[in-house]
Parts: structure tokens; C-alpha cells; sequence
């Protein structure tokens, strides 16, 4: 009878332990979803899912790995939808090898493709005045940014990571 008893206590204790830790996971997940992306990330963590570094995101995507700022290294990708969300820590400005400039918001959106990266959200570029990057296309050498007209740009000058300069106002 003490066997039967001890393995049904058993059984409970460990059904009633699997619940709360379950429990546990949902109070994180929507305490990541209140908070936004960086938690999400460590969430992500937690669970186990790593992702890839964004460069080699980009790099899988035919795209040069220095287009955000270095310290963007946050992100959330659903390969389904092809939604990138890429987390910086301050709006910044990046100047590239070849003079041009890009200012960058908080979290900046757009739609993956192979060679493009599309509808983008949080991201300008200084032509006269500063203008809204609606997409970026990879042409072999090239990268064609959207930006109220079209720009083509050598992609070597957006291939190496560089530090984006703190500015108060996107």
C-alpha cells in the first residue's frame, strides 16, 4: 500500500511541478511582451532558442553586415513572414566609408528578402535633408537604397560594423 501511495504521490507532485514551471514561462513570455524587444530576446534566451548574430542573418540574406550599427545586436526575425525587428539601444547616425550617413531609431522594422530588405521603418538617410529609407537592395557590388528617390551606394562601404554617434532627435 506505502508503494502505491508514494508512486500516485509521485505522479502528482511531479504533474502539479511541471504545471507551475509552465505557469512560470507564460508570466515571463507576457512580461516580455509588455516590456518589448529586448526582453523578448532574453526570454528567447531562457528557453533555449538561440539565434544567429544579425551580421550572418544579413549575410544569409545577400545584404552587407555593417548596414545597422554595431550595438544592434538585438533582434527578432519570423522566418515565415520575413519581419525583421532590430533593437538599437539609441537613436544614432552611422557614417559609411563612402560620405553617407544613416540615422537610425530605436527599433527599426522591415520585411527580409533574399537581396532586400523592404517597408522599412526607423531608418534615414541625409539627401539635402533627411529622408526616410523605404527599402535597401543588394545588386551584386552595389546596394540601391529608397530613400524619396533612388541612390545606389558601393556596398563595400557598408561591410564593415561601425559605432553609431549618440544624437538626441530621429
Amino acid at each position: 500500500m506505502d508503494q502505491i501511495l508514494n508512486k500516485v504521490g509521485s505522479y502528482w507532485l511531479g504533474k502539479k511541478a511541471s504545471k507551475e514551471i509552465d505557469s512560470v514561462g507564460d508570466d515571463i513570455n507576457s512580461m516580455s511582451s509588455s516590456i518589448g524587444g529586448g526582453a523578448k530576446w532574453l526570454v528567447n534566451k531562457l528557453k533555449g532558442k538561440m539565434q544567429k548574430p544579425l551580421q550572418d542573418l544579413l549575410k544569409e540574406y545577400d545584404l552587407a553586415i555593417g548596414i545597422f550599427p554595431r550595438d544592434a545586436t538585438n533582434y527578432e526575425f519570423n522566418e515565415e513572414t520575413g519581419k525583421l525587428t532590430v533593437f538599437i539601444p539609441s537613436i544614432c547616425e552611422v557614417g559609411y566609408k563612402d560620405s553617407s550617413v544613416l540615422r537610425f531609431s530605436t527599433t527599426v522594422t522591415g520585411y527580409l528578402e533574399k537581396g532586400k530588405l523592404v517597408d522599412i521603418e526607423g531608418m534615414k538617410t541625409k539627401v539635402v535633408i533627411w529622408v526616410k529609407v523605404t527599402s535597401i537592395t543588394s545588386d551584386g557590388s552595389k546596394l540601391h537604397f529608397v530613400a524619396g528617390m533612388k541612390k545606389t551606394r558601393s556596398r563595400e562601404a557598408y561591410e564593415v560594423l561601425r559605432d553609431g554617434v549618440s544624437i538626441d532627435k530621429f
